[in-house]
């Protein structure tokens, strides 16, 4: 599906960062950053450009070659990492920021994949994760056609327990990013860290 969703010269998800993600950021310093469902690039190029070293991941070949593409036509370098979600291992103690943009997953692949994140931060590293929550279904503007496929944010508070959250909320905003995620949303938005004095 996503491969031919991709399949296009068009950016679908428009060629410019997710603006949570861009307002989240400042503050952050650079390091080794990871991109969850990172699909064309958007994300990772920018966050490239603000001096971190970027894996993006992603299940679509097609999508992570146009992810190669923009970051070679904005002088800048990601690394590339085809790899269901499902099947992927997050490294423990080796990122100093994760990103999760709009990466709906089924919950019992979710919840194991946000007990890695929580484990795979370095202390003090950042997490970020913005996605569409179930009133996203009646606005219909973007996103899974399915509840169980959207996220709430007492699910995230328990299932990234070990962090703690500068900002955490749902609301709504307007999301204009490419021709599939355009028009009001209602998303959920974290920011949170794990605690530096772990070790």
């Amino acid at each position: 599906m996503w491969d031919e969703r991709y399949n296009t010269d068009e950016f679908v998800y428009g060629e410019e960062p997710n603006e949570f993600l861009r307002d989240a950021i400042a503050g952050v310093p650079a390091g080794r950053a990871l991109c969850l469902a990172e699909g064309e690039g958007r994300n990772a190029v920018f966050l490239a450009e603000q001096g971190f070293d970027v894996l993006a991941v992603d299940n679509s070949a097609v999508g992570l070659q146009k992810a190669a593409r923009l970051a070679e036509a904005r002088a800048v370098r990601i690394e590339t990492l085809v790899a269901d979600l499902a099947d992927y291992t997050i490294e423990a103690g080796t990122w100093d920021l994760i990103v999760s943009i709009f990466c709906h997953l089924p919950a019992e692949i979710r919840q194991r994949l946000h007990r890695e994140v929580v484990a795979g931060l370095r202390p003090g590293g950042v997490f970020i994760l913005e996605a569409y929550t179930p009133a996203q279904l009646e606005l219909a503007t973007g996103g899974p056609p399915t509840e169980a496929l959207m996220m709430r944010l007492d699910e995230l508070t328990t299932e990234l327990d070990g962090l703690e959250f500068e900002h955490a909320t749902e609301r709504e905003r307007d999301v204009v990013e490419g021709r599939l995620h355009t028009g009001r949303g209602a998303v959920v938005q974290i920011l949170a860290h794990r605690p530096v004095d772990e070790w």
